[in-house]
């Protein structure tokens, strides 16, 4: 069934709206750069509710992706250290970090992280963004307007079109509860994030980009004194 995306955080941890392919059914980010999380809620089928305007469910969902469309990674807090022991177990960001170096979008540096009440002092490697990638860590807000942390976001997302709607689960059609829009969507994916490489490391990444036009997103609306706007908490 469709997913739908919490602003694309991460699809891959979670404002990146992730998906699943048509005609398998998905419920951002970016999100989510955040590309997500990256975070989503299975809801039932889609449907066409009579009461329902198409051109301003259609108007809503193409504002939400224009200011919540970022796939994220789920990246906030910089730098990023990893250690011997991260890199023994091969660790996400162990996997992660020498790609993201490679295509020039983090330097690394060796240090020594001082001891702990836990943990004797440790060599680790630091990786902070380079000025290419601080491009790509993107502020954001939530879908209420409230400001959310900046996060790494691998591409941004726009709507493609409309397949379906229907009142979310526990709500008749026409008692003024949420509707849940059904959608697919297109991909801007940064330049980097087109790399084999990275999209093996970030497979979501991959995932939403090969699913430009196909896979099926969903987010819920509510409607209000301005329109339809996102349900709380999406």
């Amino acid at each position: 069934m469709p997913l739908t995306p919490r602003p694309f955080r991460a699809l891959v941890h979670a404002r990146v709206p992730v998906a699943a392919e048509a005609p398998r059914p998905h419920r951002a980010m970016l999100a989510a750069a955040t590309l997500c999380a990256a975070a989503a809620t299975l809801l039932a089928g889609c449907q066409h509710e009579a009461t329902v305007d198409p051109g301003a469910l259609h108007a809503a969902t193409e504002l939400y992706l224009a200011r919540h469309g970022d796939l994220c990674l789920g990246k906030p807090r910089w730098p990023i250290d990893v250690t011997q022991a991260d890199a023994r177990a091969h660790a996400r960001d162990a996997v992660q970090m020498p790609v993201l170096q490679r295509l020039g979008l983090v330097k690394a540096e060796a240090i020594t992280l001082p001891a702990t009440a836990d943990a004797p002092a440790t060599a680790a490697t630091r990786y902070t963004l380079t000025a290419e990638g601080q491009k790509s860590f993107i502020a954001r807000k939530t879908a209420t307007g409230d400001a959310a942390p900046p996060d790494f976001c691998a591409a941004h997302l726009t709507l493609d079109r409309i397949v379906g709607w229907a009142p979310e689960a526990g709500h008749k059609a026409g008692d003024g509860g949420p509707v849940v829009v059904t959608y697919t969507y297109h991909v801007q994916p940064a330049p980097w994030a087109r790399d084999a490489e990275a999209q093996r490391v970030f497979p979501m990444v991959a995932r939403v980009v090969e699913g430009d036009g196909r896979l099926e997103l969903r987010q819920a609306f509510v409607l209000g004194e301005q329109g339809w706007v996102p349900a709380a908490g999406t």
